[in-house]
């Protein structure tokens, strides 16, 4: 996406006041989107790795060491996630009621950890309908796109993460886990060197111009040797298993990036927020995992039931 695309300032208010000789109804609108503009100097590479070590140390720690605590990490990524969403649809005047969000977001991946699909189940639903109650009790404006845009974050954000608990569940979870998330990282590193070294074909120009066909075979390819290996000497499975779900999480993780993309292009911003510095926002690290969880999830229930 192009860089000189204006986004909401993260972090800060969504709205800032008119200026003298602002015209009524749109103006708002048009201050929100000239709110800020994004740095052309790129990213802080220094930020960046620091952050990602630090991401990296947490999750492996909590994954094969704290259980509960990774949990609780899910859950956080989870709500920060679906309020940088929801914050972002402020740009299309799409307001939706955070209290219930917010609380919803971080009980989904509990209720995934600690009660099953069943539980996720039931959280899902109860915070659709809490959003809804919320909604009509607060006010009737725009109730439509809010609820609606609200479903769609729940659905999208922990509602899909909290799949990677329910794989955490399973024999051997921590490293089902672990695998899924080498693959997802082998899919943007691989995917990110051929496609800068040899990429000459877009994908989907529209959407993500730098993504190309020559880094998505890349990814394939890098994802299904880390797949491969992981099956046979971390799982102790069939190799098999390592390719299928190499190239399974490779087109979820795909779709995730393009998907987050597409929604950043129609809503005008760069990245979801700058929370993470030299990263973006939460989200802008979380749109392939939050695909590749629920694939991973059912691919080893489905081909390796037992034995993950």
């Amino acid at each position: 996406m192009s860089t000189d695309q204006p986004q909401p300032v993260a972090g800060g208010s969504p709205t800032p006041a008119a200026g003298p000789g602002s015209q009524p109804g749109g103006s708002s609108r048009r201050a929100l989107r000239a709110a800020a503009k994004p740095s052309r100097a790129g990213r802080n590479l220094p930020a960046a790795i620091a952050v990602g070590i630090i991401l990296m140390a947490v999750v492996l720690v909590g994954l094969f060491l704290l259980p509960d605590a990774f949990v609780m990490v899910v859950a956080g990524f989870s709500a920060v996630g679906a309020w940088e969403v929801s914050r972002a649809l402020t740009v299309k005047n799409i307001k939706v009621p955070l209290p219930p969000l917010f609380a919803g977001a971080l009980a989904m991946p509990m209720a995934a950890y600690y009660g099953g699909p069943e539980g996720l189940a039931f959280a899902l639903v109860a915070t659709c309908v809490a959003l809804m109650v919320w909604k009509c009790l607060d006010s009737t404006e725009g109730a439509v796109r809010s609820v609606l845009s609200g479903t769609f974050i729940l659905c999208w954000v922990p509602f899909f993460i909290s799949f990677a608990l329910l794989l955490l569940l399973e024999e051997s979870g921590a490293l089902k886990v672990a695998t899924m998330l080498l693959l997802v990282v082998s899919n943007d590193t691989f995917g990110y060197i051929v496609g800068v070294l040899f990429g000459k074909h877009p994908m989907a120009p529209k959407i993500s111009p730098k993504k190309s066909w020559e880094g998505f075979a890349g990814s394939v390819s890098g994802a299904v040797l880390v797949g491969i290996l992981c099956s046979v000497l971390l799982l102790d499975l069939q190799w098999w298993f390592g390719l299928v779900l190499a190239v399974a999480t490779v087109a979820a993780s795909t779709v995730g990036d393009l998907a987050e993309s597409m929604v950043k292009r129609e809503l005008g911003i760069k990245d979801m927020s700058n929370i993470l510095p030299g990263h973006g926002g939460v989200m802008d690290r979380l749109d392939s995992i939050v695909f590749a969880a629920p694939v991973a999830y059912l691919l080893a229930s489905l081909l390796a039931p037992g034995a993950v």
